[in-house]
């Protein structure tokens, strides 16, 4: 739905009315494209030889100023028991330990927000920052950032007391432990970023930070010309004003309307409750982006590995 020409809900193969059942099978491995990013340890391989891996196989191509003047004399960033800091970059993918020598040498490189330039310093990758070129990037080779197609009818926890699908039954194979960043309500399928980090985690949700998310729904009617105004000028609900970053008319069929919908909040059934308020109920949603991450062709039940650039680019959403 996000690579270009854009689907209706429920079309990729699984959509509203794709079953769990369905779902599952062959739901423990996913098919995604792994976006470039290299292999990382206690992630199994996936279908196709196409796994999940950890962010920094490819070299995030925006070029930035480093965030801090280079003074390599103001603080000594230096982990005696770390690991060289052009084989962490190496193994991040930004080429041959030669090409992330030039790197430093250059003052491209910041660690814990000191720009270094000596090709001496060892870095802890599981406590120190690293950036280029003012992006960060991830050294931790235990860090994992997954992008997941929830199929409708499975839950958004680990677990479930009642017994329903739930992301477990698709990644509760995985050594790391992972939990997802937001929620999709039982009925709605769509992307969902699953990760074992943390403090990512925690910046996206924080309504400070208002990373977008869009949505693509199949409503009742055929939409009129003043609803994406109604939309972004604001509804008013039980709990509040609700305003979409933006709206617009993606295809309509006899009876019914295609929209996108891109919100910057994530309050529970809340694209469900602004078509209701302005009269065209939601009949099948699909979430199709989070900030730079797109769904594009995975399929439901699959899951992927985020590139490099979609890590950095998450960070630079997060504020880092």
């Amino acid at each position: 739905m996000s690579n270009g020409k854009q689907q209706r809900p429920g079309s990729r193969g699984g959509g509203k009315g794709h079953g769990a059942g369905a779902s599952r099978g062959g739901g423990r491995s996913g098919g995604g494209r792994s976006g470039g990013a290299r292999g990382g340890p206690g992630v199994p391989s996936q279908g196709g030889g196409a796994g999940p891996r950890r962010a920094g196989g490819s070299r995030p191509p925006r070029r930035r100023r480093p965030s801090t003047p280079p003074d390599p004399a103001s603080r000594d960033v230096h982990s005696p028991e770390g690991v060289r800091l052009q084989k962490l970059l190496a193994g991040a993918g930004f080429g041959s330990r030669r090409a992330c020598e030039k790197l430093i040498e250059e003052g491209r490189v910041e660690v814990d927000g000191q720009v270094v330039v000596e090709l001496g310093v060892r870095v802890d990758p599981s406590r120190q920052t690293v950036h280029v070129d003012g992006d960060r990037v991830v050294v931790d080779t235990d860090k994992v950032y997954l992008a997941f197609n929830k199929p409708a009818g499975v839950v958004s926890t680990m677990e479930d007391d009642e017994g329903r699908p739930c992301l477990t039954d698709y990644v509760g194979h995985l050594s790391q432990r992972l939990f997802h960043v937001g929620r999709l309500d039982v009925d709605t399928e769509g992307l969902l970023l699953l990760t074992n980090d943390g403090d990512l985690a925690h910046k996206l949700q924080h309504p400070a930070f208002g990373v977008p998310k869009t949505y693509v729904a199949q409503v009742h009617g055929v939409v009129g010309p003043g609803v994406g105004k109604q939309l972004r000028d604001g509804v008013q609900l039980e709990d509040g004003l609700a305003k979409a970053d933006s709206f617009r008319l993606v295809d309509d069929i006899p009876g019914h309307s295609i929209v996108e919908v891109v919100l910057h909040e994530g309050r529970k059934h809340i694209v469900r409750r602004m078509m209701e308020e302005v009269g065209y109920p939601v009949e099948a949603l699909s979430r199709v982006q989070i900030g730079p991450v797109r769904l594009a062709e995975l399929r439901p039940g699959k899951y992927r590995a985020l590139s490099a650039e979609e890590v950095a680019q998450l960070y630079r959403s997060a504020g880092e």
